[in-house]
């Protein structure tokens, strides 16, 4: 036996089928990538400090009141590593001291100590990394230090930077006195 529905013929229907809607955007062909981006140069309005062709370390620490301690014994063991023993140690231990001190009362929250060497002399540079007012006396202390060439002090978009260059060569004695004639 069949079914009911078997037995009516298909009519066809009396509406169009549904079509889906038009593309509100024509497709686009995609765009062709070019072979190599063109290298951009990147211009900054300050130099920064770059140190090249020699040994360099970076130590860093919180600005805290510990920090000054800390970073004269790193320094002076990394200085010692690089073959300098016993090469000034007391003004370069001295030399840190100071400049990580004035760092430390800049108010950051962080400072770093970076080293270099290069012909017998040690750069020792302070970034405080909060923009600082140079203390009075700070530059006027390292200066004092026998073993020191020279110092400075700048200020970057990483804040505050104290350096000084400290001589590893031996020191001179001062002449024995002798007879007077």
């Amino acid at each position: 036996m069949t079914s009911p529905e078997a037995r009516v013929p298909k009519v066809p229907p009396t509406h169009p089928p549904k079509t889906p809607p038009p593309q509100r955007k024509p497709v686009e062909a995609p765009r062709p990538q070019p072979a190599a981006k063109p290298k951009e140069v990147a211009v900054r309005a300050h130099p920064r400090m770059v140190v090249r062709n020699r040994r360099t370390a970076a130590l860093a620490f919180r600005a805290d009141r510990w920090a000054a301690g800390k970073a004269a014994r790193q320094a002076v063991e990394t200085v010692r590593g690089w073959g300098y023993a016993g090469a000034h140690e007391e003004d370069l231990e001295q030399s840190v001291r100071v400049l990580v001190g004035a760092a430390v009362a800049d108010g950051g929250k962080r400072l770093s100590v970076h080293l270099g060497d290069q012909e017998g002399k040690i750069l020792v540079a302070v970034l405080s990394h909060v923009l600082g007012a140079p203390g009075d006396g700070v530059l006027t202390q390292v200066a004092a230090l026998a073993a020191t060439c020279a110092v400075g002090t700048d200020t970057g978009e990483d804040g505050r930077r104290m350096w000084a260059v400290l001589d590893t060569s031996p020191r001179r004695r001062p002449p024995a006195p002798g007879p007077t004639a």
